[in-house]
């Protein structure tokens, strides 16, 4: 007889609040182990300076996991939120420890920026360049609470590394933010008309 596969049945989960059990389909359970084993040993070189913020992290998820549809709507998927949280966790920990942190956020509040990003894939035509930019810029502006509309350059490099795969991130200080001053707004006076003389009968 040829023998039946049977899958193995998705786990029980329970609901936070609820009080209840949900079944967790094994699509969601990947994600998750995805997720929780995402590759940050064998990394290093992290650095903050005055004007220069050096990142080395795991390659993003693939831009067909970083996203999901709910209800119609394209929404940031368990995978790609999980990538944004452990580099918000890994960010803090650097600025932490680092004795230019208060220079640094200084210089980010009134200078534009330049973001570049190198990654590091398996092999050199793996994946797309342009794939991993986004969930990038948004983990890294949304871990130093900044609006990436503050950076008016990006820079992006495709490499080969079968050994190390990885993404460095470099976030530098360009020119001071130009701020045009307040115009100063003058109030008109109000001119009194002079009086008419009543014209003379001489």
């Amino acid at each position: 007889m040829r023998p039946i596969r049977i899958r193995t049945l998705p786990q029980l989960q329970e609901t936070k609040g609820k009080g209840g059990l949900v079944l967790v389909s094994r699509s969601v359970q990947q994600s998750k182990i995805r997720a929780s084993n995402q590759g940050w040993t064998n990394l290093g070189g992290d650095s903050l300076e005055a004007r220069e913020l050096f990142l080395v992290l795991p390659l993003p998820p693939s831009i067909n996991h970083q996203y999901a549809t709910v209800n119609g709507r394209r929404v940031l998927s368990a995978t790609g939120r999980h990538y944004k949280i452990a580099v918000g966790k890994h960010l803090s920990a650097i600025l932490h420890v680092s004795p230019y942190r208060a220079d640094f956020f200084e210089g980010l509040g009134n200078h534009m920026l330049s973001l570049s990003i190198r990654f590091y894939f398996k092999t050199a035509l793996r994946r797309d360049l342009d794939g991993g930019l986004k969930i990038a810029q948004d983990a890294i502006c949304q871990a130093i609470s900044l609006n990436d509309n503050r950076i008016t350059e990006i820079h992006m490099y495709k490499n080969a590394d079968a050994a190390r795969p990885r993404m460095e991130c470099t976030l530098t200080l360009q020119e001071p933010l130009k701020v045009k001053p307040k115009a100063i707004r003058r109030r008109l006076t109000a001119v009194t008309r002079p009086k008419r003389q009543p014209p003379s009968t001489t």
